[in-house]
């Protein structure tokens, strides 16, 4: 008796849809997605039960490291730009070339004193940070009036963000307390008196 052939019935799967859900998934990765930049120093912050929120936008964060060195850093190149700008204003003596200024607004974070800027920004951007982390902002007072870090602060206010700039600030669990309350007094004495304090999130039986 002969053999009967079933005939095979080809499969087809529609994947349009799945396409469509994949293009969605992926535009709305790319539209809600923030790229973050490397700080200039990695920060271990102290723990704390407290969960407010520290805003995401037109925010100066200072960054204290645990051997007391302090950088500044905005979340915009735009804003870079604009605190640079004013503070060359008050600093004369500070020149930089375009590629240094295209530089130093690629930064997360910058910390160097004034007579190091020009020096450490004419290197390429991945070998700043290498670079910076060892120097810091001064916190010394210049000719008796305001310090190179209240100068940076006084610089980013005055920009056209500055009315609504939001201050925080990020040391770390190590740094000396002398350090902190030293950079606290010079905001105070800006009469800079609101600002958030960056820690970890732990529960309170920890």
């Amino acid at each position: 008796m002969g053999k009967v052939k079933i005939k095979k019935a080809d499969v087809w799967i529609d994947m349009t849809p799945m396409s469509d859900v994949m293009v969605l998934l992926l535009t709305f990765f790319m539209l809600t997605s923030t790229f973050v930049k490397n700080e200039a120093v990695k920060v271990n912050t102290p723990g704390s039960v407290s969960e407010i929120k520290v805003p995401e936008t037109e925010v100066l964060q200072i960054l204290v490291d645990k051997e007391g060195k302090i950088f500044i850093g905005l979340d915009k190149p735009g804003y870079m730009q604009e605190m640079l700008n004013n503070f060359r204003s008050q600093v004369t003596s500070l020149e930089l070339s375009g590629m240094q200024e295209k530089n130093f607004v690629a930064l997360a974070s910058f910390g160097a004193p004034v007579a190091e800027m020009s020096n450490v920004l004419r290197h390429e951007s991945n070998e700043i940070n290498e670079i910076q982390k060892k120097l810091g902002i001064p916190t010394d007072s210049i000719d008796g009036g305001m310090s190179e870090f209240q100068l940076w602060i006084q610089s980013a206010r005055d920009s056209s963000f500055g009315s609504d700039m939001k201050i925080a600030i990020k040391a770390d669990a190590a740094t000396p307390y002398r350090v902190v309350k030293k950079m606290m007094s010079e905001l105070q004495d800006m009469s800079e008196n609101r600002y958030y304090l960056i820690t970890s999130l732990k529960k309170e039986g920890e």
